[in-house]
C-alpha cells in the first residue's frame, strides 16, 4: 500500500497535523489514506510536561504583538499563523471539549492545568475520526526518495506519495527528540542551522559546581523575583533588556526573563564571548530615588549594610547579594549606603555555562529557512516533503508561542499536502 501521505513524529506538530486531518475529513465520502508514525510507545510526551505540566498551548495575542516573540526571521510564520492563528487553535480545543482560560500575558492553559488533557484531546480526536491510522513504537530509521518515499521502520517499509517530517528538536531527549529529523533533511539535501539550547538555564561563575550548588547557588535557589528588570552583556555592550518575573533553580537562572535572555547568551558563549546579567532589583526607582529612600531607612540610628538590605530585599537573597558585592561589604556603613543603589540596580551574574538539552524548552536552529516554502511549508529542494514544527529553524519565547509555531506550521503542512 502506499500512503497517499505520512505524518513523522508523534509530537505536538505531528498530533495537531493529523486531528486537522481528520477534522476535515472525518464525514467526507473519499478520506486521504494518512498514517501517523511514533517511535515512543505513546505520542505526545514532551507536551506532557511543558508549562510545568500544565501546558501553555498558546498565547492569544494578535499577530502584531505575537511576530515579535517569534526568532530568527518572524515573517517566515506570518502566513502559517494567519492560516491557523492563536483564536483558531483555542477554537479547535474548545470544540473538542477542553475548556481553557487566559492568564497574565496572554497565556493559555487548559481550566484542568494538565497538560495531559491537551495530549488526550488531540489524540482522542485522531483517534475517534478514523481516518489516520496511528503507529506508535514505529521509529522511522532512513528515508528514501524513489517513486515514493520510503520510510524504513525495522523490518517494515511504508511507502507514501507525501509526508510531513514533524520529528521535533533535541530539548528532552527523554521524551524522543534525538535530532533524527535533522538527520532525515540533510540525507534528503537539506542544510541544518545548528541546533543550540533555548529557553533554558543560565549558571553564573560561582553558581554551582561538580557536587551540586555551591556559594551563592546555595542560598539562592528557590528564589522568584517579581517584577525584576535584566540586561544581557556581550562584550562590553547591552544587546538585549527585559522586564518580568525571574526564578532561580538549581540549574541556575530561569523564569520568563532568564529564558528570554538565553538565546543570544547561548550564542554568545558558544562563539567564545564574555557574557554577563545585570540584575535590576528595583526597576521602578532611578538611583537618586533608592538613594533617598536608603537615606531614610538609615535616619533610623541604623545604616549598616544587612539592616538596610533587610529592607529592601528577600531575606534569602541577601547572603548572596553580600557574595557578589564583596568590595561593598567591607566597606564603612556610611560608604556602603552610598554605593548600594548602584549596586541594586546592577548586581552582576558573570555567566559560564547554560543547562544543555536535556533540560532545555526548545531547540534554537534546525531546517534551514531559505529551504523551505513559507505559504506551504513544503521543501524547495525536495516536491512531497513538507516540515512542521520544532524541527525548523523557527523558534520562540517562553509563553506559549512555541506550542502555537508547532500548531500553524503543522496545519499548514497538512493543507498543503493533501492537495
Amino acid at each position: 500500500m502506499v500512503y497517499d501521505l505520512a505524518i513523522v513524529g508523534g509530537g505536538a506538530a505531528g498530533l495537531m497535523a493529523a486531528a486537522w486531518i481528520t477534522e476535515q475529513y472525518k464525514d467526507a465520502e473519499t478520506r486521504p489514506s494518512v498514517v501517523l508514525l511514533e517511535k515512543m510507545p505513546r505520542p505526545g510526551r514532551k507536551i506532557n510536561i511543558t508549562g510545568k505540566g500544565r501546558c501553555n498551548l498558546t498565547n492569544a495575542r494578535m499577530w502584531d504583538e505575537f511576530g515579535v516573540h517569534v526568532h530568527p526571521n518572524a515573517q517566515f510564520l506570518k502566513n502559517a499563523f494567519y492560516g491557523f492563528s492563536s483564536s483558531d487553535v483555542m477554537d479547535f480545543f474548545k470544540g473538542q471539549g477542553l475548556d481553557l482560560v487566559i492568564e497574565r500575558g496572554q497565556r493559555v492553559y487548559p481550566k484542568s492545568m494538565r497538560a495531559m488533557d491537551v495530549t488526550d484531546t488531540l489524540v482522542r480526536c485522531i483517534r475517534n475520526g478514523g481516518v489516520v491510522e496511528v503507529l506508535t513504537e514505529c521509529p522511522v530509521e532512513k528515508v528514501e526518495k524513489k517513486e515514493a518515499f520510503e520510510l524504513e521502520c525495522g523490518e517494515r517499509t511504508i511507502s507514501c506519495r507525501k509526508f510531513i517530517l514533524a520529528t521535533g528538536g533535541l530539548s528532552y531527549p527523554s521524551t524522543g527528540s534525538s535530532g533524527d529529523g535533522y538527520s532525515f533533511a540533510k540525507s534528503l539535501g537539506h542544510s541544518i542551522v545548528h541546533p543550540r539550547p533555548s529557553l533554558t538555564a543560565l549558571v553564573p561563575e560561582g553558581y554551582a559546581d561538580g557536587s551540586g550548588l555551591s556559594g551563592f547557588g546555595r542560598w539562592l535557589c528557590g528564589l522568584s523575583l517579581k517584577n525584576v528588570a535584566m540586561s544581557l552583556e556581550v562584550g562590553s555592550d547591552i544587546v538585549q533588556e527585559e522586564f518580568g518575573d525571574a526564578d532561580f533553580t538549581d540549574g541556575g537562572i530561569e523564569g520568563p526573563l532568564g529564558f528570554r535572555l538565553s538565546r543570544k547568551a547561548v550564542q554568545a558563549l558558544d562563539n567564545g564571548q564574555r557574557v554577563s546579567v545585570l540584575l535590576d532589583l528595583k526597576p521602578a526607582l532611578s538611583e537618586s530615588q533608592l538613594a533617598q529612600r536608603i537615606k531614610r531607612e538609615a535616619s533610623s540610628g541604623n545604616n549598616t549594610l544587612r539592616y538596610l538590605l533587610s529592607k529592601l530585599l528577600p531575606r534569602q537573597m541577601i547572603p548572596a547579594f553580600l557574595n557578589l558585592n564583596k568590595d561593598l561589604a567591607q566597606m564603612a556603613p556610611g560608604k556602603a549606603a552610598e554605593r548600594l543603589p548602584h549596586a541594586l540596580k546592577q548586581m552582576r551574574f558573570k555567566i559560564v555555562s547554560y543547562v544543555g538539552f536535556e533540560r532545555c524548552v526548545v531547540t534554537n536552529g534546525g531546517v534551514s529557512l531559505k529551504e523551505v516554502s513559507q505559504k506551504t511549508m513544503e521543501s524547495k529542494l525536495v516536491p512531497g516533503l513538507f516540515f512542521a514544527g520544532e524541527l525548523l529553524d523557527l523558534d520562540g519565547d517562553t509563553g506559549g508561542y512555541n506550542l502555537q509555531i508547532a500548531f500553524s506550521t503543522a496545519v499548514l503542512a497538512a493543507r498543503n499536502a493533501l492537495l
